[in-house]
């Protein structure tokens, strides 16, 4: 009968005379409009959104004309994440929003979000800003996800219940590192160290990997760049530093780069350089392109103008993770979203050949590291033979019974 009458007022009023005909005329316009334009359409929810917050980092000036890191490391990846996560999300009639922002060394990091209530921050930043962030009260119910610092403690005693980290750590990359050459049999190892405190966690780091996997140090060395001339020096300074017991490969821990790269082919002896530079365990670099990789460099180039680097790897691999967690569940609410994020059955891709999950007990990403040089990925870590009771991602870093994690709600 509803229909029915819906239908007569469509058809417009009957006859009658000229004034109330006018006068109902007017009254029927909206119904007529309505006709007109078709069943009514709900309200699309509103966009989710993603914050970026990044603390600028002042760097020393490459060496050798090596290209210096992009100002927009981390910011260009997570972009290019949240572009991905549009063009998938639209078919269900999800949307996600970026609000990034920039601050210059010196200023607090938590003034980047005065005024917002976030519920997902990436942040890409060291380990001080990323606590500072993580106990701000303000950012109780947010999820942060770290892109930037691969400090150990934070997944370890120092992590927190809300924490997720997407950038492997400096452990998951020593491991990496060590089971390729315990695999190969270079299992005697030259450690040499810069003065900085990131060279000295690398190389605790690289210590802890050579007792785990079965190799040794054999000797250490520590180099400091400042007030010398490498251009001049290197074949000098180096065969210095580098003469020692018999060794298989000369590991170096020059996080900022100010003299690894000069020590490749500058060693006393014929030897491989591994670490931060030679040989190097990353998350991401340019050669990476199997499993559909190179559909996701090529995407980045076209946005960036350069090659992805693993910064910028880890902050589209953050924003992929929300938008994906989001497209799971068919719904952009934020408080569902965060919980299937810090849940155990939560999995997504991430290029690697594997899904990725997050660690449920310090909130690091399950990931696979590639070994590589600039030309060519040697090897993906977990390497052949290196196996583990859950999965052989968790031989790479900090594994359950190590951590000293109890943010997460669970014992050790």
């Amino acid at each position: 009968m509803r229909a029915r009458t819906d239908l007569a007022a469509c058809r417009g009023p009957g006859s009658t005379g000229p004034g109330r005909t006018a006068r109902l005329f007017r009254l029927a316009l909206p119904v007529l409009a309505a006709c007109l334009a078709g069943p009514a359409r709900a309200e699309p929810p509103p966009p989710l959104v993603i914050h970026y917050v990044e603390r600028r980092v002042e760097r020393p000036t490459p060496l050798n004309n090596e290209p210096p890191i992009p100002d927009d490391e981390g910011l260009r990846g997570a972009e290019l994440g949240l572009r991905d996560g549009n063009a998938t999300g639209r078919f269900l009639g999800l949307a996600f929003t970026l609000k990034p922002v920039v601050v210059d060394p010196g200023t607090d990091l938590r003034t980047a979000l005065a005024g917002e209530s976030p519920r997902f921050v990436i942040v890409n930043a060291p380990a001080a800003d990323v606590l500072a962030l993580s106990d701000a009260p303000e950012l109780r119910e947010a999820v942060l996800l770290n892109v930037g610092a691969p400090d150990i403690r934070l997944r370890d005693r120092d992590c927190r219940a809300r924490l997720l980290h997407v950038l492997p750590s400096r452990d998951m990359l020593a491991d990496a590192l060590v089971q390729l050459l315990a695999f190969k049999r270079w299992t005697k190892i030259l450690l040499v160290s810069g003065p900085n405190p990131g060279d000295a966690l690398y190389a605790e780091a690289l210590r802890r990997s050579a007792k785990k996997f079965g190799a040794r140090i054999v000797a250490e060395a520590s180099f400091d760049a400042r007030g010398a001339d490498l251009r001049d020096s290197a074949l000098r300074e180096f065969a210095t530093v580098t003469r020692g017991p018999e060794h298989d490969v000369v590991a170096v821990a020059d996080e900022t780069a100010e003299f690894g790269a000069s020590l490749v082919y500058n060693t006393a002896s014929p030897r491989p350089v591994v670490g931060t530079q030679g040989l190097t365990p990353a998350a991401w670099g340019r050669p990476v392109e199997a499993w559909g990789a190179v559909q996701l460099q090529g995407r980045f180039a076209k946005l960036a103008g350069r090659d992805m680097r693993p910064v910028d790897w880890a902050g589209w691999m953050a924003a992929n993770a929300v938008t994906q967690a989001a497209t799971q569940l068919k719904s952009a609410d934020p408080a569902a979203v965060g919980r299937l994020l810090l849940s155990e059955t939560f999995e997504t891709g991430g290029f690697k050949g594997r899904p990725l999950s997050f660690r449920a007990w310090n909130g690091q990403l399950r990931q696979p590291v590639f070994v590589l040089w600039p030309g060519a990925v040697v090897a993906a870590a977990p390497v052949e033979g290196f196996l583990h009771r859950r999965t052989e991602l968790d031989t790479l870093g900090l594994d359950q019974p190590e951590s000293a994690c109890r943010a997460f709600g669970g014992s050790n």
